[in-house]
């Protein structure tokens, strides 16, 4: 029998310690009293969650309001006491579901990660991802790289012998003016076509988590920033939450020497794990652009459960996909790294066809025939110098595809 009660935070925190689970930040109070900062984002209650009266997960939701509804979303929760199998999660599912209907008619749907896509739909919004790089800290600094691949060894090493950045835990710096740091994600931003957050919402998640549960690394090249990280502390892990980088210094192994810092700088905090969050599979296509940088970190990638929409009013979620559907047929296909590069091969081709084909023209000129023209030519070999100094497009990626 599955049984949910409604407790504080801090309740929930002292059962989860007491039955050996450790807690992601996002279901702490700490995180829920950030998210109350934040306009349309309420701490909605702490659930625990039992089977026969033995706890077997704990959850933190946050009440979201946008466009006129609401739906809980618990980032990396529920967090389980152990991995459920699916018969387990499947019958939580259910009593949750029934739990929030009792308790809020204004709930649309719930949004929570689960090990199993059955009776789900997926989020309507956001960029889940179900696996991630995980890196041990703990040994010593010579250790952490031993971890690594030899991929990753190669150019930690060579970060650490040629790239002339500096890097360091700037919170206190950062906390004070962050204006510097945002404009290089303002660039990161233009450079990868994503949408930056307002400043005020780094500098408010800064602030609000406070030093034991955020810092910030910045790595600087004469002393002006170049790249930084935002790095969240809960238990014994730290999160590689946000990260951007100057486009002038791409060739100067900073993200490389970064990191490397910001591990071992948590292995001497004493912590033991630092998640490097989404790369891309069959699931999360779009993350696939980080898998060269992160995977090189470890010998291995971690599973984990993914967001997955769970309705609760189900007319009504469903006249959402609808909406969602036709808003996505109408509006013009974006063009992703991928897609960019594919249309610039195929224009190169073509311009090498053409000039190709114009060269062989001049050369051999049918009998009684005219020589081609030079505007020909001309613009044969215009389209093929356009193609070769089209910029290349960015590898680099947004960290956080999930919040």
């Amino acid at each position: 029998m599955i049984t949910i009660e409604r407790v504080s935070p801090q309740t929930m925190e002292r059962e989860a310690a007491a039955n050996g689970i450790e807690l992601p930040i996002e279901q702490t109070s700490v995180w829920a009293d950030f998210q109350t900062g934040v306009a349309g984002r309420t701490p909605w209650g702490c659930l625990i969650i039992r089977q026969d009266n033995a706890l077997v997960a704990v959850v933190s939701l946050i009440d979201m309001e946008t466009h006129g509804y609401h739906y809980l979303r618990s980032v990396h929760g529920p967090v389980w006491k152990s991995k459920p199998d699916e018969r387990l999660e499947q019958a939580v599912i259910a009593e949750l579901v029934d739990f929030v209907k009792t308790h809020d008619k204004h709930i649309a749907f719930l949004r929570i990660d689960t090990w199993s896509d059955k009776g789900t739909y997926p989020v309507l919004s956001t960029v889940p991802y179900n696996e991630t790089v995980i890196l041990d800290v703990t040994g010593g600094d010579d250790a952490i790289l031993a971890r690594m691949k030899r991929r990753g060894r190669r150019d930690v090493r060579k970060a650490l012998r040629e790239s002339p950045a500096s890097c360091a835990d700037e919170t206190d710096i950062a906390t004070k003016d962050f204006s510097e740091y945002y404009a290089v994600m303002v660039e990161t931003a233009k450079r990868d076509g994503f949408s930056p957050a307002p400043m005020s919402d780094y500098v408010d998640m800064i602030k609000a988590l406070g030093p034991e549960h955020c810092r910030v690394f910045g790595a600087r090249i004469d002393g002006k920033v170049v790249a930084w990280s935002i790095v969240t502390l809960q238990g014994k892990t730290g999160v590689y939450y946000y990260a951007s980088m100057l486009t002038s210094v791409r060739r100067e192994h900073v993200p490389d020497k970064l990191l490397y810092t910001v591990a071992c700088t948590l292995g001497q905090m004493g912590y033991e794990k630092l998640d490097l969050m989404g790369i891309g599979n069959d699931f999360a296509p779009s993350l696939t652009s980080l898998n060269e940088f992160k995977t090189k970190f470890t010998e291995e990638t971690t599973m984990i459960a993914a967001g997955y929409d769970i309705p609760i009013k189900k007319t009504f979620y469903n006249a959402l996909r609808l909406m969602q559907k036709i808003r996505r047929a109408l509006r013009p296909k974006p063009q992703g790294n991928a897609e960019k590069a594919a249309k610039k091969k195929e224009l190169d081709r073509k311009a090498h066809e053409a000039a190709k084909a114009s060269k062989g023209a001049a050369a051999k000129p049918k009998d009684g025939g005219e020589k081609p023209k030079d505007g020909a030519a001309k613009k044969a070999s215009a389209a093929t110098t356009q193609q070769s100094t089209a910029p290349q497009q960015s590898m680099t990626q947004p960290q956080n595809p999930t919040k």
